[in-house]
Order: C-alpha cells, then sequence, then structure tokens
C-alpha cells in the first residue's frame, strides 16, 4: 500500500502563509493550473468559485518529489497555544562553531526579510533559533 504524508497547517490565510513557505524552503511551489487553463485564477472563474471562497486553501509541492506536500487550510480560529508540531529548517549540517553560528544567523536574518520573527536562540551544546512565520506558527532554524 503507497502512503503519502502532507503536512498541514490550519491558518487565516492560506495565500499568505503559503507565499512565505515557497520562500522560507527552497524548491517547494505552488502546482501548475489544470490543463487547459492559464492561472488558477482563470480555472477558478471557469468553475465559478465565488471571490469570497477563493482563499481557503492552497498547497505548496517538492519539485523534486521527495518531500511531503504542504497544505493551507482556511480555519475560523486564531492560533492559540504553542504548537504541537513544527518544521526545523535544517541549514548548517555538518558545519560547526562560528561557522555553523554564521549559517544559522544568514538564514534568520533571510526569513525576518519574509516577515517572520525570532521567538527564542537556543545555544550549546547545540545552536538554533526558535521562530514564528507570518501566522505565529513555530519552527526551528538549526
Amino acid at each position: 500500500m503507497d502512503v503519502e504524508v502532507q503536512v498541514a497547517f490550519d491558518c487565516a490565510d492560506p495565500q499568505k502563509l503559503a507565499e512565505f513557505w515557497a520562500e522560507a524552503i527552497a524548491g517547494y511551489a505552488f502546482p501548475p493550473p489544470p490543463d487547459g487553463y492559464a492561472t488558477w485564477e482563470s480555472w477558478a472563474d471557469g468553475e465559478n468559485i465565488p471571490e469570497a471562497e477563493r482563499n481557503t486553501m492552497r498547497v505548496l509541492i517538492d519539485r523534486s518529489g521527495k518531500r511531503p506536500n504542504l497544505y493551507f487550510q482556511q480555519v475560523p480560529e486564531t492560533k492559540a497555544a504553542k504548537n504541537r508540531l513544527h518544521l526545523d529548517i535544517t541549514v548548517s549540517r555538518g558545519l560547526s562553531g562560528e561557522e555553523r553560528t554564521d549559517r544559522v544567523e544568514e538564514e534568520v536574518a533571510r526569513l525576518t526579510k519574509l516577515g517572520a520573527t525570532v521567538v527564542e536562540r537556543r545555544t550549546p551544546p547545540e545552536r538554533w533559533v526558535v521562530m514564528a512565520d507570518v501566522e505565529g506558527n513555530e519552527f526551528c532554524v538549526c
């Protein structure tokens, strides 16, 4: 039996959150629109989907096909507590000391420009930074 894994995010604005993660994690992108349509907007027009219902979900796919899809679904409630599950963005594999610290900080700076915020910095024996995405979902840069 084939089993696929998809990571789902509850959120207020699927488009905004998906755009953040598409930039945050290299290799993820929005899937192309269905055959016969130049854009997802033209597909939605053809399916007569009302404007108010067009941002209820988004999906990002891994271009290499090796990692799970990221699925963003609109929910009415806001985030209320710490995530029980989070993503780690590993950028310093094989590095140590100052080189590791510099690489983590470079990634933190890049993600901050995309709208993420620093929640907490963790130090030795390991070095990582807890961050929050544009809707407050925690993730780690390590």
